[in-house]
């Protein structure tokens, strides 16, 4: 009894060093020939580390091999049905994101049969753990009739959640929806609102329908066409919402600015701290799900929810 007290006493602080030592290799730029060693005895034991702790039933830990099979990093040779395999343990014990990764498998035939009712059902227990883009695919499951009975209403219900979220393909489904009134009724104000709101997130077909709407042509160029100088100046000038635009700009490396994540996070992290709900809530977003390539940090996560929840509740 003694001896599985300390092992579970000591399996979190295992688990945590070795992800960060995953994350550094990950982050490290490419060895030169006199490191190579390093490679060949460092990731090897960083990986039977993990390896050990997924099959001692560390959901955590089997997602992170599930990823590394499926994308081929961390010293191993991109492998879909071992991926599966590890991703699937994962999902089995309640992990959103690995039930997610699981539902595309099935859904694109990746190291399964590919099966989208089977998708489905791994989307919907993600989204019910709150993953947005978990939600954003079952809500178009549901618009598109594919793998689960069409329902407009449910559809709509789920890609609002997602939207709510910041999820920028969400957002931009609904107003794609509203704005041409097919599956629910047409709605040009909403439309734009949703269209808006995925545009300010950096999606480029929203910004496209925003331009060929009338009314929006002065946002759409107000907004999204100020050159990087005039941004840079307001942001730093303190202004919270150009704080918020250069930071997805530097995401993204769009408008004459660079691809830079250090810098998109501190303009977002500036933005966040000055009130601004938006760049609150992207914050949380980003340390939830490792963004940016930054680790995953839920104390962060949580703070930065916590600090949205109360600024809503003083406007209420």
């Amino acid at each position: 009894m003694k001896k599985l007290a300390m092992k579970n006493n000591f399996r979190p602080v295992f688990f945590i060093n070795a992800v960060v030592f995953l994350c550094c290799l990950e982050f490290a730029p490419a060895w030169s020939a006199d490191n190579s060693s390093v490679n060949k005895i460092d990731t090897p034991v960083a990986l039977r580390f993990l390896e050990r702790e997924a099959k001692d039933n560390d959901a955590g830990a089997q997602l992170l091999y599930g990823l590394a099979y499926l994308e081929g990093r961390d010293g191993l040779k991109p492998d879909a049905k071992k991926a599966v395999y590890w991703l699937r343990r994962s999902a089995r014990m309640g992990n959103a994101y690995a039930q997610l990764m699981l539902g595309k498998a099935y859904a694109e035939g990746k190291g399964v049969t590919e099966d989208v009712t089977h998708a489905v059902k791994w989307w919907r227990d993600s989204a019910e753990q709150d993953n947005s883009e978990a939600q954003f695919l079952l809500g178009k499951a549901f618009l598109q009739g594919q793998g689960i009975a069409k329902n407009v209403d449910k559809a709509i219900a789920w890609l609002k959640k997602s939207a709510e979220q910041n999820n920028k393909d969400a957002q931009f489904l609904l107003g794609k929806l509203r704005l041409e009134g097919k599956a629910v009724t047409k709605n040009e104000t909403v439309a734009q609102n949703w269209l808006q709101r995925a545009a300010a997130l950096g999606h480029q077909d929203a910004m496209y329908l925003l331009s060929l709407m009338e009314d929006s042509i002065d946002f759409t160029l107000k907004l999204y066409q100020e050159s990087a100088d005039a941004l840079k100046k307001r942001a730093e000038d303190g202004d919270a919402q150009a704080e918020y635009e250069l930071g997805i700009r530097y995401e993204s490396g769009a408008w004459d600015v660079s691809q830079d994540n250090a810098m998109a996070l501190k303009w977002i992290t500036k933005s966040a701290q000055a009130g601004n709900p938006v760049a609150m809530d992207t914050l949380a977003h980003i340390y939830r799900h490792g963004d940016l390539g930054f680790p995953v940090n839920i104390k962060k996560a949580e703070t930065w929810k916590k600090r949205l929840l109360q600024l809503n509740e003083l406007k209420n």
